[in-house]
């Protein structure tokens, strides 16, 4: 359990610890990220270069103002749009470089800003590969986590849009009947699941046991054969010396963020 001031802190990266949820309402909104993704294709773009691309150029082909404004609130609040939030910069880095693990990289993002896919997350995770996803059981799940809070109405939407987003995610499969399935790690993916723990303050191994790695759904000898991959790649540096693990971010933190991580330690 991270503290007061820890959130504090994670929050200056883009890691979001508010009440509110945007599985009251929607998804994680895959198919709008990649779409707006698209049309605002320089990672460099300034934020309000994404609202303008929802709300004027109507990129998403939404067919009302309200449906527009609601779609940059929602994306928004699940991946920040804005390249001096580290945890969007990074998700647009490994985004434009590992196309398989897109799925994967925009839940991971998701996860660190929206409470309530965190707290579904243990129970979508402890299903076992081919078990059969239950609505009712997440309601019942849910309903525990946060006692009197939702009406059995917003319980229901909220499953559902949970069930949709770890569908999109690849952790489930089907359409009236979900299954649980092993999600698919790629390298792009698990080097976004490390900087994530990276950020949080773990180092070396600790790394590959954080709450993201474990949403990659792989071992901890794949995650280490895809990270190895992604150092090939140049995207971040790997040393492996026996038993000793060294994972660094070269690319992905800008000066005064490196500040914030000397500071953290």
């Amino acid at each position: 359990m991270k503290t007061e001031s820890q959130n504090s802190r994670l929050e200056r990266f883009g890691f979001l610890h508010e009440r509110g949820s945007v599985h009251m309402a929607r998804t994680m909104m895959l198919s709008e990220l990649s779409s707006l993704l698209a049309y605002v294709s320089e990672s460099s773009s300034a934020s309000d270069s994404y609202a303008r691309a929802i709300e004027e150029d109507n990129c998403l082909g939404k067919r009302t103002g309200h449906a527009r404004s609601l779609s940059m609130k929602y994306l928004r609040a699940l991946y920040a749009l804005d390249p001096s939030k580290t945890v969007f910069r990074s998700l647009r880095y490994f985004w434009q470089r590992d196309p398989v693990g897109r799925p994967m990289t925009a839940c991971l993002c998701a996860y660190v800003r929206d409470p309530i896919l965190r707290t579904s997350a243990p129970f979508i995770l402890k299903l076992t590969d081919g078990q059969l996803y239950s609505r009712e059981v997440l309601e019942e799940y849910l309903d525990k986590q946060f006692p009197g809070r939702f009406s059995k109405a917003t319980l229901t939407s909220t499953a559902q849009n949970l069930a949709s987003t770890w569908t999109q995610s690849g952790h489930l499969a089907g359409r009236a009947k979900k299954i649980r399935l092993r999600a698919t790690a790629t390298s792009g993916s698990v080097a976004y699941a490390l900087f994530l723990g990276f950020l949080t303050g773990a180092r070396g191994e600790i790394l590959f046991e954080t709450e993201y790695t474990k949403l990659l759904d792989c071992s901890f000898e794949m995650a280490v054969e895809l990270a190895q991959s992604a150092s090939r790649r140049g995207w971040i540096v790997f040393k492996r010396v026996g038993n000793v693990i060294e994972v660094l971010f070269p690319n992905l933190l800008t000066e005064k963020e490196m500040e914030w991580i000397r500071e953290q330690n």
